[in-house]
């Protein structure tokens, strides 16, 4: 006895598990696909981030006497600027924020 397809009202084959027109689910899934927090992906980056820019702080704290060669200073510029620029995407990306 063939099915009646719930989303296009096509008859279909008994044991179809799609509909050959729309491309319907004949049953409901058991089981839901794992989703990705990004949001803790991002934490963890940012604070990974933070630690290595800190850790450059404390090196250009350290060095005594002498000039800090200027290849440690810009890059340590660099590096500030690409995280402030990342956690400005991921904010905007995301949209207001609803309290």
């Amino acid at each position: 006895m063939p099915m009646i397809c719930k989303n296009c009202g096509t008859e279909i084959a008994d044991k179809a598990l799609i509909c050959y027109r729309c491309g319907a689910a004949t049953f409901e899934a058991r089981r839901q696909p794992a989703t990705l927090n990004e949001r803790s992906w991002g934490s963890l980056l940012s604070f990974i981030a933070l630690v290595v820019l800190a850790l450059a702080a404390l090196f250009l704290g350290q060095v005594s006497g002498g000039e800090v060669r200027p290849e440690i200073s810009y890059t340590i510029a660099v590096l500030a600027v690409i995280v402030l620029i990342w956690r400005m995407w991921q904010r905007r990306r995301r949209g207001p924020r609803r309290r």
